[in-house]
């Protein structure tokens, strides 16, 4: 699954919430998912939290393959800028 795919699989999710923040996923070479409030897409943009990830990691988080907190302590994913950002994601993911 590419990083379109992803973001077309949030979008219901996204845009029906009452997120309030803004978060970046950046797979590296994969390309970046950018939330921004009720917003997704796939265009780069400064945000609250930047969360760091492999595209393989991004889509097991997002199947529940992956734990959150397990990932962040063994290295798999690192935040950038506002944690608590990073935590409200529960609600969306």
């Amino acid at each position: 699954m590419g990083v379109q795919q992803i973001v077309e699989q949030l979008r219901p999710r996204v845009e029906s919430s009452d997120f309030g923040k803004s978060v970046k996923f950046d797979t590296g070479g994969d390309g970046v998912i950018v939330i921004d409030g009720t917003t997704i897409s796939t265009a780069d943009a400064p945000t609250d939290c930047t969360i760091s990830l492999t595209l393989d990691d991004l889509e097991a988080l997002l199947s529940g393959d992956l734990s959150p907190t397990m990932a962040f302590m063994t290295g798999r994913i690192k935040v950038q800028g506002d944690m608590s950002v990073a935590m409200a994601l529960s609600q969306l993911l």
